[in-house]
């Protein structure tokens, strides 16, 4: 049975620049940095980087909580990443959108106000 998101693995061709983005955008150093792939814990979660290309048909976009989405997108395009689908409401004042890396990997962004996270200490348990 799923229980959460554990991780999530993007192919990159460049390893040494993707670590140089990843630093510029969560403002972090990996935990696990070897050649055949660098880990990062961010937030409790697992954002991987495994050197290569992607494999045909891989269709999975990842989505990362954001507290606002207006800002990361800011955020991401002022370091290199293209917008691919714009911010939308889904509902409930929940809003997503996907950028591309300069790698060519599509990150979903949520802000989602109804879903918190009991671990961090600036909030509150899910309602």
């Amino acid at each position: 049975m799923l229980k959460q998101l554990a991780t999530a693995v993007y192919y990159v061709e460049n390893l040494t620049k993707a670590k140089q983005w990843i630093k510029q955008i969560f403002l972090i150093d990996p935990y696990f940095d070897e050649a055949f792939y660098v880990g990062y814990n961010i937030g409790g979660f697992e954002l991987g980087l495994l050197p290569g290309t992607r494999p045909p048909n891989n269709n999975v976009v990842a989505y990362w909580r954001v507290d606002n989405i207006g800002d990361s997108i800011v955020q991401f395009i002022e370091r290199g990443a293209e917008a691919a689908e714009p911010i939308e409401e889904v509902g409930e004042g929940i809003k997503v959108a996907t950028i591309i890396d300069p790698f060519g990997n599509h990150f979903g962004i949520i802000e989602n106000p109804h879903f918190k996270v009991p671990w961090l200490s600036n909030e509150t348990k899910q309602s």
